[in-house]
């Protein structure tokens, strides 16, 4: 498939009021038609199919796709085309993300024109759903650590254990905090303590699998869902897990270590038993590590 090496950058003032200046009265009641249904959702793939149903009638395409950043959307049924038409989208000359169209014929310039009006309507429902997406993550992220939250462990507890009900798979739980992480804040002021729980963080997203998910709960507590589990997966994650905080500079610095418990999911468990037994198989090893300390 050849790209068109062709990018629209045009920056405008967006005017709502500029859709109605067409004379044509079907053309208008079409257009604010389509604005209306723009305004009706804040998810990114639906608002890309509303557009797409009336961006077709000017342009033949076989994909139509928006991507900012990390961020990339496409129609039901996207797939390549002969060439590549990107249109770079701004609002108040500020950059919004990159419009690509898979096309199969080349695009007349009033066709062209007319693609360039209709995305003036698109803009700001995509901007919104933008704001609107990233203040959903932010309300599923911890602060400090920038790791997933409660919030966000719940829901994906749920996900997880239901998928594996579905696939008859295994699905494991390990649940960790820093062993006397109170005498560290203590000792050496909250400013250390953070910088121990951001360092921390890392070395348990280093040990597991793009698949795993590691979340923090609060305070000095953590859990990790692995998913498609076996009792090898889950071990060779804790040493890791071990490893990485011997390895590190500051957590070694201040000789902090960190006790694990992990349960694999019963087909009986409800997410708050799952995580009880979880939670249980911590407290023994925290309890068996603290009399193996005291007979040393």
């Amino acid at each position: 498939m050849q790209t068109l090496n062709l990018v629209d950058n045009q920056a405008f003032e967006f005017n709502a009021f500029k859709v109605f200046d067409s004379p044509n009265s079907e053309n208008t009641n079409r257009k604010m038609a389509l604005m209306e249904q723009l305004q009706t959702s804040l998810e990114l793939d639906r608002l890309l199919n509303i557009f797409a149903m009336e961006a077709a009638k000017y342009v033949d395409f076989s994909g139509l796709y928006f991507k900012k950043g990390d961020t990339t959307v496409a129609i039901r049924g996207s797939r390549q085309g002969k060439n590549e038409r990107h249109f770079e989208l701004k609002l108040n000359h500020q950059f919004i993300g990159v419009l690509t169209y898979a096309i199969n014929s080349p695009i007349s310039i009033t066709n062209y024109k007319i693609l360039n009006d209709l995305h003036q309507y698109l803009i700001n429902p995509i901007n919104n759903a933008l704001l609107y997406q990233n203040a959903l993550k932010l309300a599923m992220q911890d602060a400090l650590t920038s790791l997933s939250n409660r919030r966000c462990f719940d829901e994906q507890l749920k996900r997880a254990m239901h998928h594996a009900n579905r696939q008859r798979s295994k699905v494991g739980l390990i649940i960790c905090d820093l062993d006397k992480f109170k005498l560290v804040n203590d000792t050496y002021g909250h400013n250390i303590g953070d910088e121990v729980l951001i360092q921390f963080s890392q070395a348990l997203k280093e040990s597991v699998r793009d698949s795993d998910s590691v979340f923090r709960f609060g305070g000095d507590e953590f859990s990790i869902i692995v998913e498609d589990a076996t009792i090898d997966s889950l071990q060779v994650i804790e040493q890791r897990i071990y490893s990485a905080m011997v390895l590190d500079p500051l957590l070694s610095k201040y000789n902090v270590t960190c006790s694990l418990g992990h349960a694999f999911m019963d087909r009986m468990d409800s997410q708050i038993s799952f995580f009880e037994r979880a939670d249980k198989a911590l407290y023994h090893r925290k309890t068996f590590q603290g009399r193996k300390l005291s007979l040393v």
